[in-house]
């Protein structure tokens, strides 16, 4: 099913260091028709799955390495892949649709990639350049509160990285401006991740989770952070899963991806 009019979608590409190619997608680019209009990465969105899957090896040929994805489950769950799911990947197409319920993937593997989908959550992207580790963890609001963050950072030491080398770039999603929710759940999350209350450009009770993954990954010892400062609720290039709910529709989902060249 591959369309040869998406040999290259445009994509955001970010610098996590020399030796690793990381972007973020965007809706442009994609066939999915309306409602996901666009670049659709997510399954279980409604969209045809045969079409899902090829926008997902176009971003992965447009990475230069195949791509596997994790069912992200809001949870803090991590999986450390190695050679022979890159094996397994190439030479029989597996780990195409999910390689388990993971929100975060990282690997020491070159020519692996790995993917987060969001569409509002945040998603994070990790290297450590000189090691060759990258990671990847979907940071949404249950996520980061159940430490999603710093499961994704322990793992990418345990295969070798040096926090003061690593590297992280958080990625487009809904801003503190934007993501209202009720006071008591602002509390709850701001006690456990503390930096996350906000308040809505409307003065209502907020959470800023880009601003609790940045004082996440500041508190584990990580130097060189990157954020895009792009709102996944003002900024029409991407997906939104907070805009769609109040049109009564579904939407797609972008990701994150990192490899290591």
């Amino acid at each position: 099913m591959h369309d040869p009019a998406l040999t290259a979608p445009p994509v955001l590409e970010v610098d996590l260091g020399p030796g690793v190619r990381a972007a973020f997608t965007g809706r442009a680019g994609g066939s999915s028709p309306a409602p996901w209009s666009g670049l659709n990465l997510g399954l279980g969105v409604g969209d045809d799955p045969r079409r899902v899957l090829a926008h997902r090896e176009t971003v992965g040929r447009g990475l230069g390495a195949p791509l596997v994805f994790g069912t992200q489950v809001h949870g803090a769950g991590v999986r450390v892949l190695t050679a022979p799911d890159r094996a397994a990947r190439v030479e029989r197409g597996e780990l195409a649709d999910t390689c388990g319920e993971h929100d975060a993937l990282v690997t020491a593997q070159p020519g692996l990639g790995l993917g987060v989908l969001v569409a509002d959550c945040v998603p994070v992207l990790l290297a450590d350049p000189l090691s060759r580790v990258v990671g990847v963890a979907h940071a949404g609001r249950a996520g980061l509160a159940e430490g999603v963050v710093g499961a994704a950072l322990d793992a990418l030491l345990s295969q070798g990285a040096q926090i003061d080398q690593v590297r992280a770039v958080v990625g487009p999603s809904a801003c503190g401006r934007c993501y209202e929710v009720p006071a008591a759940l602002r509390d709850e999350v701001d006690a456990r991740i503390p930096g996350t209350a906000s308040t809505t450009s409307w003065g209502t009770p907020a959470l800023d989770l880009p601003a609790g993954v940045v004082a996440e990954l500041r508190a584990a010892g990580v130097g060189r952070i990157l954020t895009t400062e792009i709102c996944t609720l003002e900024d029409e290039r991407f997906y939104s899963h907070r805009l769609a709910t109040r049109e009564g529709v579904t939407t797609g989902r972008f990701a994150g991806v990192v490899a290591l060249e």
